[in-house]
């Protein structure tokens, strides 16, 4: 059996610690979640996230003098925020925008990303410098490495900006190891 003393300094931190790292995680995933438009996952996750929180928060304010319940709680809440960034990085959610900008010839990086599966639309336009190449790329959040990394292979000079998009109309226009379930407008 527990004496009172080993529970409530060491067990009970503990186990708020590891409870406000799955709350925390998960209210990381589920805001997430609702800001790249995947809605329809994020109200059950916020069922349990905040149900784990209401239990967490009831026994801190049950052992108000066990001031190590506190630091359990605040270091639970920096861990979990850590956790719930890491795991979205892998998760990789959503779709993302890559505009580049080159001034050679993009003729091989075009085919280059195509040939991977990536739909690119190119346009001619004016820089401050002269003529540029445009290129426009929707694609997985999972894939960027190996896209940037092909922007490196074929044009280690070309500018680049990355943006996350939160809706696409037609995800069925990318290639389909490329859709997300939830996000098919079956309207058009």
């Amino acid at each position: 059996m527990l004496t009172g003393s080993l529970f409530d300094f060491v067990i009970l931190p503990l186990l708020i610690l590891m409870a406000r790292i799955i709350d925390v995680s998960m209210d990381t995933i589920r805001v997430i979640m609702i800001a790249k438009g995947l809605r329809k996952l994020a109200p059950l996750i916020g069922f349990f996230q905040s149900l784990i929180w209401i239990i967490t928060i009831t026994r801190v304010m049950v052992n108000l003098e066990n001031w190590v319940t506190y630091i359990g709680y605040a270091a639970g809440f920096a861990i979990g925020t850590y956790v719930g960034i890491v795991i979205e990085e892998k998760l990789a959610l959503g779709y993302e925008l890559i505009r580049i900008i080159t001034r050679m010839d993009a003729t091989n990086l075009i085919h280059a990303l195509r040939d991977a599966g990536y739909p690119v639309t190119s346009v001619r336009a004016m820089g401050r410098e002269g003529e540029v190449g445009l290129l426009y790329l929707i694609f997985r959040r999972k894939n960027l490495k190996k896209i940037v990394e092909i922007i490196k292979q074929f044009n280690k000079n070309a500018f680049y900006t990355i943006e996350d998009i939160r809706f696409i109309s037609r995800p069925h226009y990318l290639p389909a190891t490329q859709t997300m379930a939830g996000q098919i407008d079956q309207t058009t």
